[in-house]
């Protein structure tokens, strides 16, 4: 079947979320919906009648067109209806038009590359099963994790839930945000936008943990699609720190999804001891692999080394 590249005024968007919708590795993150809230501009490459698609987020910098990876999309990739091989990925990954020189994408868990034509970095992610009972899954809780829990259940914590996620954004830049500077403003209002989505398509969780005088301490955003519940965002203060609010909230939340068919995906990352907090609850580790493709001239791989080189100094 032919791979087309199309614009995104030429997507079929009910096509195209049928195909996810429907694909064995389908994630929320490339529904048109979440595309749509995360990129000023996507298009992508479609097999067949919307049989597989992978999208590709789209920009210009320094006056070379790029694909690279939005904020809060963890993976994304060549995701399809019918079993994938190693050999239909590479059709995908070579079919990206020669115009966009540089193509920075972290694939999908079930997408594997075995040639070396492309530059591989390997990720981690951490992964729950539900499925079982909230007993069986607290008795892989690690010692450490139930003494935290026990303890914050000494500090009298309350946990909301459906609370605003205008909160949650609030208290992450209040706190953690403040150091993460390659976050914007429009990147906040991006944010709010897709969550809200969420809200309204009936996919997203809000939970906060509150203190004994009923100030915010910590909170966290999931968004539930495809059996897997994603832990998208969080915001925790100090003081959230010390009453251990994170641990509780999630075990909360184990708790009220326990005995389903889901998969708690803690959305890790390579930091050792954000690996070592989520392996705490029982997480299994997974990889998935980001692909760099670098057609760019000497002057232009000039340009954006000094550029990343730059803005590292500033996050």
């Amino acid at each position: 079947m032919e791979i087309r590249y199309l614009e995104n005024s030429q997507i079929d968007y009910d096509k195209w979320d049928h195909c996810i919708a429907k694909s064995f590795n389908g994630m929320v993150y490339a529904y048109s919906w979440y595309l749509d809230a995360v990129c000023d501009k996507w298009h992508a490459l479609v097999q067949g009648d919307y049989v597989r698609v992978f999208p590709l987020a789209i920009k210009k910098k320094f006056g070379v067109n790029l694909i690279y990876q939005p904020f809060f999309t963890q993976q994304l990739g060549l995701f399809s209806k019918e079993l994938l091989s190693k050999e239909i990925l590479y059709e995908f990954l070579s079919a990206i038009p020669s115009n966009y020189k540089y193509v920075e994408i972290c694939l999908n868990t079930h997408n594997k590359v075995s040639t070396s034509n492309f530059i591989q970095t390997k990720h981690i992610n951490l992964e729950l099963d539900l499925i079982n009972s909230y007993e069986k899954i607290q008795s892989k809780y690690s010692k450490n994790l139930i003494r935290n829990l026990k303890k914050a259940k000494e500090h009298k914590l309350n946990i909301a839930k459906n609370i605003k996620p205008d909160e949650v954004i609030r208290l992450f830049r209040a706190n953690k945000g403040k150091s993460i500077k390659h976050l914007k403003e429009a990147d906040y209002l991006r944010f709010k936008r897709l969550v809200y989505s969420a809200v309204y398509k009936g996919m997203c969780d809000v939970y906060g943990v509150y203190d004994i005088k009923n100030e915010l301490v910590a909170g966290a955003i999931f968004i539930r699609s495809h059996h897997r519940a994603s832990f998208i965002f969080s915001g925790l203060s100090d003081p959230g720190k010390e009453l251990g609010a994170m641990p509780y909230l999630i075990d909360r939340y184990i708790q009220d999804y326990s005995n389903r068919h889901l998969t708690f995906d803690f959305e890790g990352c390579d930091d050792p001891q954000l690996v070592r907090f989520y392996k705490s609850f029982g997480a299994v580790k997974t990889n998935y692999f980001q692909i760099t493709i670098n057609r760019l001239s000497f002057i232009h791989n000039t340009l954006f080394k000094l550029y990343r080189t730059i803005k590292k100094l500033y996050e």
